[in-house]
């Protein structure tokens, strides 16, 4: 049974972080252990995250907001929700519920937008890929819109060169993917400019390089990118369609003795470790504070970029950061098949949410006394 993640107080959860860096070292799910760490790069932090945990399942989500935070922090809010109460009404978790579950977010966002509109018209253009992992009876759903990304670290046969390889389970939905590309040329063959190069990268009508999401409302509406309270914003878009929908791509998989882990991040992650140098990390290192370990791995990354040091990134701030590194999620979850729910007593639920805000919540920890722990 899935409830709400509603407990707002992340620091009950989390180790203090430094500077711009949040992270839990490691903790119990229903059949092995996680770890979490996101860091800021943004102003306001775009990235969102949350773990829900069950005696027998476990709940990833992991949602990068682009535009605004507001969109990834609306469906970290009503997203589990939502599955929780169709998987109800349905008898159980499946494929069809999760689906569900992101068409209803993405029906109140849109209605959260029209609410909105005119007062603030921008939250028309603020929107969010989503990533989802369920794991309940040894059965894996991932599920995701954007260009975020679950990738497994699966054991392969003694004597191979690599004893653990990386699997991809997500589809990048960003038009720096050829397939991508001709999928809405496709779908818009009178448009010869649903897709354009444009300052380095190709966009979707010059503007955005996902094309799925929760939100983007001005892309999916017509009647939104016309009216002329949205022209504030920019020049207006002539939309004769929806150029984004809000369609998940859904992998549905039984967990094997060989999978021993998953790594699920935004794109910041990504943008600097290759899936295979991700899983060589989590394989090759100790379990504590494993996530923290790859964000500061793409950090360093990041920094060799620029001829930097890693010292050098952590000096930048908010907002300035933007400009050497995206807001960076993971979430590490192990799998040990050979644990059983026993990991959590009884009918223990817990949910992990990072911070809202990296920057205030660390701000507001140096401002409390440190006290011993009972």
């Amino acid at each position: 049974m899935l409830h709400s993640c509603c407990r707002p107080l992340s620091r009950c959860f989390g180790r203090r972080g430094d500077g711009l860096l949040w992270h839990t070292d490691l903790k119990p799910h229903a059949s092995g252990d996680f770890s979490i760490a996101v860091v800021q790069a943004n102003s306001s932090l775009e990235d969102q995250a949350q773990v829900l945990t069950y005696p027998s399942a476990t709940y990833v989500g992991v949602y990068d907001g682009h535009g605004g935070p507001e969109a990834s922090r609306f469906i970290n809010s009503h997203l589990f929700p939502h599955i929780h109460r169709i998987s109800l009404e349905q008898g159980g978790l499946s494929a069809d519920v999760i689906k569900k579950a992101f068409d209803a977010t993405e029906e109140e966002f849109f209605h959260l937008v029209k609410r909105s509109w005119p007062t603030r018209p921008h939250i028309a253009s603020v929107g969010s890929c989503c990533l989802v992992g369920a794991i309940t009876d040894d059965v894996l759903y991932v599920a995701n819109l954007g260009d975020s990304r679950a990738v497994l670290g699966r054991k392969v046969a003694e004597g191979r060169s690599q004893p653990v390889v990386a699997e991809r389970l997500s589809s990048d939905h960003n038009v720096a993917e050829e397939e991508v590309r001709k999928e809405l040329e496709a779908m818009h063959p009178d448009d010869s400019h649903i897709v354009v190069y444009t300052r380095g990268v190709w966009r979707i009508k010059g503007i955005i390089q996902v094309s799925r999401s929760i939100g983007d409302v001005y892309l999916k509406k017509p009647e939104f990118s016309r009216d002329p309270l949205f022209h504030q914003f920019g020049p207006p878009i002539p939309l004769k369609r929806p150029v984004m929908t809000a369609e998940p791509s859904i992998e549905v998989r039984k967990l094997k003795p060989q999978d021993l882990f998953l790594i699920f991040a935004s794109d910041g992650l990504w943008e600097q470790l290759s899936d295979e140098a991700a899983v060589e990390i989590v394989f090759k290192n100790p379990r504590a504070g494993i996530a923290k370990r790859l964000v500061r791995a793409a950090l360093n990354e990041a920094a060799k970029k620029r001829e930097m040091r890693y010292d050098d990134i952590k000096r930048i701030e908010k907002g300035i950061r933007r400009h050497f590194h995206d807001d960076i999620t993971v979430v590490v979850i192990y799998l040990d098949h050979h644990h059983s729910s026993s990991k959590l007593k009884g009918s223990t639920v817990d949910c992990t949410k990072a911070p809202v805000d990296i920057f205030t919540y660390n701000a507001d920890e140096s401002e409390e006394p440190l006290h011993p722990m009972s």
